[in-house]
């Protein structure tokens, strides 16, 4: 008796939270016909293609921030790199891969570049830097049906649902449009498509045509995939023949109130100021008329940084100031 006792205590809400779950999936597929298809279809995806994508479509329950309803657990904190430790993120190792493969294929796709760089003033270095990054040169295998990715975290994930569900909407419009068939919209657990890691509504906005078959294919073709990258940092800010950003030192005396893109100014004045490169090589005379901020992320016991507003371009790709620096030093070694 006292083992059945136990069984029961263990199994009832088991049995509740299987049931919960169930219930909240019926909801989920009530949701994507009541919400998500009007959406949809006044964004002029056809009822066939909204059933297509959703058909197989899923609530993920291991996502990152996702909790069932009811349920007291706290979410399972994403495990984005961006979000710990910088030492870790800054690996030698890891750094000293991606600028060797990055050299590597920066030589094979030279032409591919040179042209990209060309069109949009995007350095290839910088484009191959993301493209390491994101998808380890197109290497790194996408685990999840988007679909049901955007669903859920739409749905269960309390963050930007509108938002969210409007990227729901434009995975679909890329299978409307023929841009890509429903299988091969795959992603991230965030939802990001591609080599590029392209969250939907950005692979409509920015995809490119890299290898000339009219025909912008961010999933099959490293030309298209660069391309993309390159298409996306011309479009938020990249400043064609400018870098990134140097590593400087800062004479004594100079206040850390001086940090920040609101206290930006010309490179000339930080140098007047005794601002100087940690190499001992002077700015390039295309940087001195030219705008940049300090940057000091760990402040006066770390390194610092003069950076310009490819440093934002950058950023624009993650919000992140260590994923801005990483890609900046990474092309630097590539």
């Amino acid at each position: 008796m006292r083992v059945l006792l136990v069984l029961l205590i263990v199994l009832v809400p088991l049995a509740a939270l299987a049931e919960t779950r169930a219930e909240t999936e019926a909801r989920f597929r009530t949701w994507l016909d009541a919400t998500v298809w009007p959406m949809a279809e006044a964004e002029g995806v056809s009822r066939g293609t909204f059933e297509r994508a959703t058909r197989d479509a899923r609530i993920l329950w291991d996502l990152p921030g996702i909790v069932p309803p009811g349920s007291e657990t706290a979410p399972r904190e994403q495990s984005q790199a961006e979000f710990r430790s910088p030492g870790r993120y800054f690996r030698e190792r890891t750094l000293a891969d991606i600028a060797a493969t990055g050299r590597q294929l920066a030589g094979k796709h030279a032409e591919t570049l040179r042209r990209i760089e060309e069109k949009t003033g995007v350095p290839g270095r910088i484009v191959v830097a993301i493209w390491g990054r994101e998808s380890g040169f197109g290497r790194v295998a996408i685990p999840h049906d988007a679909f049901s990715v955007l669903g859920t975290v739409a749905f269960l994930g309390g963050r930007y649902p509108e938002w969210f569900t409007g990227e729901l909407v434009a995975a679909m419009k890329i299978v409307e449009l023929g841009l890509a068939p429903e299988s091969a919209i795959r992603s991230s657990w965030a939802g990001a498509l591609g080599q590029p890691q392209f969250m939907p509504s950005s692979y409509l906005a920015y995809a490119a045509d890299g290898d000339g078959d009219g025909r912008a294919d961010i999933w099959g073709s490293d030309a298209d995939a660069l391309a993309s990258i390159a298409a996306f940092l011309a479009e938020h800010g990249w400043q064609r023949g400018r870098d990134w950003g140097f590593e400087v030192t800062l004479p004594e005396g100079l206040s850390c109130a001086m940090e920040g893109p609101d206290r930006a100014r010309r490179v000339a004045e930080w140098v007047d100021m005794g601002v100087a490169r940690v190499s001992g090589r002077p700015f390039p005379a295309a940087e001195m008329e030219g705008e940049a901020f300090l940057l000091a992320p760990a402040g006066t016991v770390g390194p610092v940084f003069l950076v310009t507003p490819n440093f934002s371009a950058i950023k624009s790709y993650n919000r992140s100031d260590l994923y801005a620096l990483f890609i900046g030093h990474a092309g630097d070694r590539i």
